[in-house]
């Protein structure tokens, strides 16, 4: 479910993106650039597309595409969890607003355009403020860290937006 969110906000919460060539052995995917836990997408596998979480049950391959490091805010996780409980009790609408058979029938709640109500419409009010629709990736200059030399230790990062970066890691952009 939570790569279906992503894909309906047209938002990944993307923080680094690294193109090579990747090689699944045994199920496993080294990444030195992700910490466990953390949320990432491959992207140009043919088996193994998809989001995941470090570290991860994969199928063995080679492939040359990209993995994408995310930042998904811990709310949208929350809130992830909770379409998925209402999936599971309510469905996902559905063509069909309401069916009769055998002296029994009902009908369904409807959204402005006569389907069946699903969770885009209960939870449309919790996940506008995350949608990204411009579909460009954008680049954030936070303030970099220093060690104690001095050394900047954090580089600019790609993310969907700079209001993601915001939400994240404020203050940024």
């Amino acid at each position: 479910m939570l790569e279906t969110v992503l894909m309906y906000l047209n938002n990944w919460f993307v923080v680094g993106r690294y193109d090579d060539t990747y090689t699944i052995e045994d199920g496993k995917l080294t990444l030195p650039f992700l910490v466990n836990g953390q949320y990432f997408r491959i992207v140009g596998s043919l088996f193994n597309d998809g989001v995941y979480q470090y570290p991860a049950e994969l199928t063995d391959e080679t492939f040359d595409g990209s993995v994408w490091t995310l930042a998904i805010p811990k709310a949208l996780l929350s809130t992830v969890e909770e379409i998925t409980a209402w999936t599971a009790k309510n469905g996902d609408g559905g063509p069909y607003t309401s069916e009769s058979f055998g002296g029994y029938s009902y009908s369904k709640a409807t959204n402005s355009k006569g389907l069946a109500v699903g969770w885009r419409d209960v939870f449309a009010a919790q996940l506008a403020p995350l949608e990204e629709t411009s579909g460009e990736l954008a680049i954030c200059e936070p303030e970099p860290a220093y060690d104690s030399a001095g050394t900047a230790q954090r580089q600019p990062v790609e993310v969907r937006t700079c209001l993601c970066w915001m939400i994240l890691h404020a203050p940024a952009c």
